[in-house]
């Protein structure tokens, strides 16, 4: 009898030991850095794939995006980063956007310019050619995932819905991308 109960305890100390292990190692995101190397290596084409934040709010301007192409640039700059994009509505438009990072020395914080309260942090992605931002700014706190290829991994996603649940973010929005990008322009 002494030993069933014993095996038992084990068995389920097993069981809360792995959960507890699994979302330690999820919570766990390494920076990338800011140096010349990562601006050239996150230079280009980023598709947005899915958000997680702590609550629905944190996410609502992404409700009705079908799908979100970016293009990373250097700026004028040596200190900035020139990000252009374009927003597929839900209904077929298409937005066009732009952006101004700007770098801080030895920081992994991105300034949004124009935007004061705004701080963007960038993480490595366990999904080959993704990154993970984290935005934070008066109200909000939201993880992103960009990916090169606008269908990632299904285990990329799986991931990074583990990694920010780990993280407080309870609400999960996965762009559907069921119609084609907008035009890009590079320039």
């Amino acid at each position: 009898m002494f030993h069933q109960i014993w095996a038992t305890l084990l068995y389920f100390y097993g069981i809360l030991f792995d959960s507890i292990d699994q979302c330690s190692q999820h919570s766990q995101l390494r920076t990338a850095g800011v140096e010349k190397e990562f601006q050239e290596s996150h230079l280009g084409r980023w598709y947005f794939i899915a958000g997680a934040a702590p609550t629905e709010e944190e996410l609502a301007t992404f409700g009705p995006v079908d799908n979100i192409v970016f293009n990373m640039a250097a700026g004028s700059a040596p200190t900035q980063l020139r990000l252009r994009a374009t927003i597929r509505t839900k209904d077929g438009s298409c937005v066009p956007r732009e952006w101004i990072y700007r770098l801080t020395d030895g920081s992994t914080v991105l300034r949004t310019e124009g935007r004061p309260d705004m701080k963007t942090k960038l993480f490595n992605s366990s999904c080959p050619d993704g990154i993970t931002l984290k935005e934070t700014g008066q109200g909000y706190q939201r993880f992103l995932l960009y990916n090169r290829s606008p269908n990632p991994p299904e285990k990329c996603v799986e991931e990074f819905q583990a990694q920010t649940s780990c993280l407080d973010s309870k609400t999960f929005l996965l762009t559907p991308r069921n119609q084609e990008a907008c035009e890009l322009s590079t320039n």
